[in-house]
């Protein structure tokens, strides 16, 4: 019934491109061949941000925060797009295999969105992202599970704030979630690989936060995996570009977003 109900859906409301708002696709995949193509060909690579946040991780993102990914990252976040979450996480487990070897289990520590923010986007965007990125990551034969460690306090908008100004933003809104009266203390991840995952990366104010307050939690980060990383107007495009990090072969998870009908060989993968 539920394969019936979706595949009505899409005969009824195809939707935009996700990835380029160009080409009206079936909801249930999203984007078009096109961009497919254009974001399983995405070789994720080392950000640096510059200036970089003082005790920012080595972070891995999948592209840059362009084109397509934009496009589907927009759609998924704000327009309700929710079955992206699945492709995304899918390109997430991609970012997450550069810095989690493959004989060491991985724990998974999403940034937590505010209270608010989840309310608006009808849950927490990065908690689903990632239960999809563990998904990937498992069929693919790593031994992974996520940590939600962290819960955000409301906190002002970043847009207009220094790098300064938004690392002290995000520490101050970040806290170790507390137990609830008659459940048990979260137990702190499994010995292995940590990794902080999240959507974008600009400054890096709130990864480094995030790996500051769980560095006080006795938690060692071995890294950041993030979906698109934007470039800050006036710097380089040093440590940017889309090239693999130390000059690693591309990690191969599968087919990582799903064809529309009919694009049996639309992209190569």
């Amino acid at each position: 019934m539920a394969g019936l109900l979706g595949d009505l859906a899409d005969l009824v409301l195809p939707a935009p491109c996700a990835g380029c708002a160009a080409e009206r696709v079936p909801l249930r995949y999203g984007v078009c061949a096109a961009c497919a193509a254009g974001l399983e060909a995405l070789r994720p690579f080392r950000r640096a941000p510059e200036p970089a946040s003082s005790g920012l991780p080595a972070c891995v993102a999948v592209g840059a925060y362009e084109g397509p990914m934009r496009g589907a990252l927009l759609a998924y976040k704000e327009k309700g797009r929710h079955r992206l979450a699945q492709p995304l996480g899918s390109l997430l487990a991609v970012a997450v295999t550069r810095l989690a070897p493959r004989n060491r289990p991985v724990t998974l520590v999403p940034v937590p969105s505010t209270a608010a923010a989840a309310r608006e986007r009808h849950g927490d965007h990065m908690l689903r992202l990632a239960a999809h990125t563990v998904r990937r990551l498992r069929a693919a034969g790593w031994e992974a599970d996520i940590s939600p460690q962290l819960e955000a306090l409301p906190r002002p908008d970043s847009t207009s704030l220094s790098v300064a100004g938004r690392r002290a933003a995000a520490e101050d809104s970040l806290r170790i979630r507390r137990a609830r009266i008659g459940v048990p203390r979260r137990t702190a991840p499994r010995k292995g690989t940590l990794v902080v995952v999240d959507d974008i990366v600009t400054t890096g104010a709130t990864l480094a936060a995030v790996t500051r307050r769980l560095e006080e939690a006795k938690m060692q980060v071995d890294g950041a995996a993030v979906l698109a990383a934007t470039q800050l107007r006036g710097t380089s495009t040093s440590g940017f570009g889309g090239f693999p990090p130390d000059g690693t072969e591309k990690v191969n998870l599968g087919h990582l977003v799903s064809r529309t009908r009919g694009d049996a060989g639309a992209s190569a993968r």
